[in-house]
């Protein structure tokens, strides 16, 4: 089995870029309904369907942050579940002022509040970024683009009829029928979404918390659903000194290849043997159009890779996650406190 060069990656995240990317490239796949809306209706966009094939099409989209934050929160849940992070939110009376500044509950964890009140010490506020007004910020070091449906609009989705029935299941009570009938346009399930995911200037712990996030995420789109299970096939990753291709490009170079070889039976799903088959073939292709130097490329065997280093049992993923908040906790004594302590944030630029 083929490993990721554990050398590669930096032994502590740096002030600065130093043009370390790891990519992690994936086919995301609905396994259900989903919803990945703005005002109430799919997001889409119009776009060539291929890099060849000129013709232009609707593609439905899966905005960057309808990816991260699902994985972020995927991460959080972990974080709390082995006690590296406080479940209490922030006004709480019980929470305390350690030395570092740093909001901590009773037992000492950190109170790290989504959105709210980041305690800018933990693995998500070191990868993914925070924002938190006049009191500092964190660029993300996890690069993630928009995601397009490698078929056409028309094909992957349906308009399903919703409707909120009385307790005792019928929708009229007393001769007065309720009008608590709606439409809603959904993902079909088997639309895939290829992607790149993009981690930048980490250890090897902290990369490993991320790509953790993406192998365990399984609900995206509207969070007030109960639809949206989708499952990430990650192909590959691969160790660069610079970006490579966009979410776009990927999905029109493996629609072509697709179409080609008579792979695309609209309106049926595309199935996912043949799109993973076809885009592991491409990616190589692509990273040499790219033109970045490619240091090591792992492809097909990163399922058995991520077994073998997150593991399954609660002391491998506590090992996991330990590893990783002492990186970002480094990371944070490093940069991150001196500037709360200086009265300014250090440059990160």
């Amino acid at each position: 089995m083929t490993t990721l060069d554990a050398k590669w990656f930096l032994d502590a995240v740096p002030a600065k870029p130093t043009g370390k990317y790891a990519h992690i490239m994936m086919l995301r796949v609905t396994d259900s309904y989903s919803l990945f809306q703005t005002d109430g209706e799919l997001n889409t966009a119009r776009v060539q369907a291929g890099a060849t094939d000129s013709a232009l099409m609707t593609r439905i989209t899966m905005f960057k942050r309808k990816q991260t934050t699902a994985e972020r929160l995927v991460g959080r849940e972990l974080l709390r579940r082995y006690g590296f992070l406080s479940d209490l939110l922030s006004g709480d009376t019980r929470i305390k002022i350690n030395e570092d500044n740093v909001k901590v509950d009773p037992d000492g964890k950190p109170v790290c509040d989504y959105n709210v009140d980041f305690c800018k010490t933990c693995p998500d506020c070191i990868t993914y970024g925070f924002a938190i007004g006049d009191s500092g910020s964190e660029k993300s070091k996890v690069i993630t683009d928009t995601a397009y449906s490698l078929t056409a609009y028309d094909d992957s989705h349906e308009t399903m009829t919703l409707n909120a029935p009385y307790e005792e299941g019928t929708m009229s009570r007393k001769g007065d029928v309720t009008s608590r009938i709606n439409e809603q346009d959904h993902v079909k399930p088997q639309v895939i979404f290829p992607a790149v995911v993009t981690v930048r200037d980490v250890t090897l712990p902290l990369f490993r918390y991320v790509l953790n996030n993406i192998a365990r995420a399984r609900r995206y789109g509207a969070q007030t659903t109960r639809t949206g299970s989708m499952t990430n096939h990650i192909l590959g990753v691969a160790l660069t000194d610079g970006e490579v291709f966009s979410n776009l490009k990927f999905t029109q170079r493996l629609y072509d290849v697709l179409r080609a070889n008579s792979a695309i039976p609209v309106p049926d799903p595309v199935k996912l043997d043949d799109a993973a088959k076809a885009a592991s073939e491409l990616i190589p292709i692509l990273l040499r159009e790219d033109r970045v130097a490619v240091d090591q490329l792992v492809m097909g065997e990163t399922e058995a890779w991520m077994s073998n280093q997150h593991g399954t049992t609660d002391e491998a993923v506590r090992a996991m996650l330990g590893a990783a908040f002492q990186d970002s906790r480094a990371y944070f004594e490093a940069f991150i406190k001196k500037a709360d302590k200086g009265g300014k944030k250090a440059s990160k630029k």
